[in-house]
């Protein structure tokens, strides 16, 4: 063996000249080998967790991509294309690699039969066919190692972190980030840290009790003005989700809802007060001519605690985060009834968020980390990756909920409880750019219904200070350059108009958009 020496099939160098002698070395039980692998390095301890939410058949599906795609983009997104016309890429797999490929890759993870041993087998098959296939294409390079490219993290002022997050599917980008690698990639040695409610959220953070948060889109304007709780600087980073929520209703109201009008009398759920929830709840009855202070009660309710108060009656309806909608759907407790995206098509829902203190305290960790849940979110957004992350998060440590559930969340393809089977491949988003104008249409809907009921939020929320609130709150043109570093290409302008179901708000003039939406409802 030669270490250091040219391969002998793809001209690289890898651990020696001859794959065959250096393997002939190696441990024969692949369980064994991958634990030399890891004291040698090759394997790292982030993608070893990784292994732990991937299964069998996003090891296919590396292998397939690395061996037919060439390590070329978009050669792979016209092989996935085709395997979509071939009946699926377990078909297109088998005609590549022949009827005893699934001998080599079973679904490990999802047969409740299968022993640790047994996958972690799978798994060291699974990666030596795919470095295998690597030299059978020449080497090229691939995206997976590009993402393995090592970062610069010496000027790290604090490493160990504690992120806070509810669980739902909005918080993607914070929890797949801890399993999958995002964290440790960028210097940290991070833990997610499951929290009860928005408000706890807001509690931990005034209390600087963790280090960054997942935060609702309003929570932190509503916090820095001081709306529902002390004035507390509060830095919305980047946006952790688009669209993504829905209005479900109790399964005893079945077929008796079909507009806004017909909520008259509810008791309707939302997770927090400053939340798009309430917003765009508010938003939707008024076009009905319901007053949501008067003909409806909106009811803060803790997302995990929905499904039960559903049940039990507490409420008849919700506009709430996924996986939660679809958990009702799967407990036969109601139905969806509308999806959010078709209130606002692009509506921002939540956001990483840390601090003013803490960002003042380690501007470079909160860069980097900041950084993390950009290119989490951008790796999120590819569709193709969404059955793995359906698998890293819904585990027990982080949604605890069936993976069905969340693949249908995070896929599009889903039963909606009234007997149809949507597919909305958009029905989430992972976009982490945050708009100005997203910003403006939150503090126009604070002023619109005056949630303190004493005028605050008009007070401070001002014609001449709304730039001033978002350009404060919002940050923009850092989350732009972190994403144009990752090669994204986030917009160039910090400004656009939203198109709503019933309306558009131009960001130039909010003041007259609040106006408009009173003359037109009455409300």
């Amino acid at each position: 063996m030669v270490p250091g020496q040219p391969c002998r099939v793809c001209g690289q160098v890898h651990f020696s000249q001859d794959h065959s002698a250096f393997m002939a070395t190696m441990p024969q039980d692949p369980v064994d080998m991958v634990d030399d692998l890891v004291k040698m390095g090759i394997y790292k301890q982030n993608q070893l967790r990784a292994a732990d939410h991937v299964n069998a058949h996003e090891l296919r599906k590396a292998l397939f991509l690395k061996r037919v795609g060439r390590g070329d983009p978009q050669r792979e997104k016209l092989i996935l294309a085709l395997c979509k016309q071939a009946g699926g890429l377990e078909n297109a797999f088998a005609a590549a690699f022949g009827p005893q490929a699934g001998l080599f890759f079973a679904d490990s993870v999802r047969n409740s039969a299968t022993t640790r041993r047994e996958f972690m087998k799978n798994m060291a098959v699974g990666a030596a066919l795919v470095t295998l296939a690597s030299c059978a294409n020449g080497g090229g390079p691939v995206a997976e190692d590009d993402a393995d490219a090592p970062v610069d993290v010496s000027d790290l002022e604090k490493t160990d972190i504690q992120v806070g997050f509810i669980p739902i599917t909005c918080a993607t980008p914070i929890i797949m980030s801890e399993p999958l690698g995002f964290y440790d990639k960028y210097g940290f040695n991070a833990t997610v840290v499951k929290m009860p409610s928005w408000g706890a959220v807001r509690d931990s953070a005034i209390a600087g009790e963790l280090d960054a948060y997942h935060m609702l889109a309003p929570m932190p304007i509503a916090m820095t003005l001081g709306l529902g709780s002390d004035s507390f600087g509060v830095k919305l980073a980047s946006i952790e989700n688009i669209n993504g929520q829905a209005i479900t209703i109790a399964e005893r109201h079945q077929g008796n809802v079909n507009g806004p009008e017909d909520f008259r009398g509810f008791v309707i759920g939302v997770p927090f007060p400053y939340s798009m929830h309430n917003l765009l709840l508010r938003y939707y009855l008024a076009t009905g001519g319901l007053d949501p202070d008067v003909d409806v009660q909106i009811r803060p309710v803790p997302p995990p605690d929905s499904i039960a108060q559903l049940i039990a009656g507490d409420i008849d309806a919700m506009l709430m985060p996924d996986p939660f909608n679809q958990r009702a759907v799967y407990e036969g407790a109601g139905f969806i009834y509308m999806l959010t995206k078709d209130l606002w098509d692009g509506h921002p829902c939540c956001a990483f968020a840390a601090s003013d203190d803490w960002i003042d305290a380690n501007p470079n960790s909160f860069r980097a980390l900041n950084k993390a849940i950009i290119e989490a979110a951008g790796y999120a957004q590819d569709p193709a990756n969404r059955p793995e992350i359906a698998q890293a998060i819904s585990t027990r440590a982080f949604l605890n909920q069936p993976v069905e559930v969340v693949e249908a969340v995070l896929t599009g393809n889903f039963d909606d409880g009234q007997g149809n089977t949507l597919s909305v491949p958009d029905r989430i988003g992972f976009d982490p750019y945050p708009w100005q104008s997203f910003a403006k249409w939150i503090s126009s809907q604070l002023v619109r219904w005056d949630l303190q009921g004493d005028g605050r939020a008009a007070q401070q929320i001002t014609a001449d200070s709304y730039e001033q609130v978002g350009e404060e709150v919002f940050l923009t043109d850092l989350a732009r350059e972190l994403a144009q570093e990752l090669g994204q290409n986030p917009p160039t302008e910090t400004d656009r108009q939203e198109t709503l179901a019933f309306d558009t708000f131009d960001p130039a003039d909010p003041e007259a958009y609040v106006q408009e939406q009173i003359d037109q409802f009455g409300v």
